[in-house]
C-alpha cells in the first residue's frame, strides 16, 4: 500500500507549488505590471534557495522527517513552484514584444540569481545544522 505514497506526495506537492507560483505571478502582474516577469524571477530564485536548503537537510538527516518528505517537498512542491518552461516562454515573449535587450537581461540576471540562491540555501542549511 505504501508504494503509491511517493507518487501521491509528488502530485500533491506539485499542485500546491504550482498554485502558489500562479498566485505570485498574478500578484506581481497586478502590483508591478506586465513589463518584466518579476513573479517568475522571484519564484525561481526562492525555489532555488529552498530546494538546496531542503536537499542539505535531507542528506544530513537521511532518516529524519525532512528526508521522508523529500518527494513532497523537493520533487513536488519545489518542482511545481519553480518553472523553467515559463521562464523560456517569457523570454521569447519579451523578444516578440521587440524587447530583446530585456530578454537578454532576464536570462543574464536569472541564472546567476538561481545559482546564488541555491548556494545560499545550501550554506544556510549547513550553518543551521552545525
Amino acid at each position: 500500500m505504501m508504494r503509491w505514497y511517493p507518487y501521491a506526495a509528488v502530485g500533491l506537492g506539485s499542485a500546491l507549488g504550482s498554485l502558489l507560483r500562479y498566485l505570485v505571478s498574478v500578484t506581481s502582474l497586478t502590483a508591478l505590471g506586465p513589463f518584466f516577469p518579476w513573479g517568475t524571477l522571484f519564484v525561481n530564485v526562492l525555489g532555488s534557495w529552498l530546494i538546496a536548503w531542503l536537499a542539505v537537510l535531507g542528506q544530513r538527516y537521511a532518516h529524519g522527517r525532512v528526508a521522508r518528505w523529500q518527494p513532497f517537498l523537493v520533487a513536488g512542491f519545489c518542482g511545481g513552484f519553480t518553472t523553467f518552461s515559463l521562464f523560456s516562454l517569457e523570454t521569447f515573449h519579451l523578444i516578440s514584444l521587440g524587447r530583446p535587450g530585456w530578454a537578454l537581461a532576464y536570462v543574464l540576471i536569472s541564472l546567476p540569481l538561481w545559482l546564488l540562491a541555491a548556494w545560499h540555501g545550501h550554506k544556510t542549511a549547513g550553518k543551521v545544522l552545525s
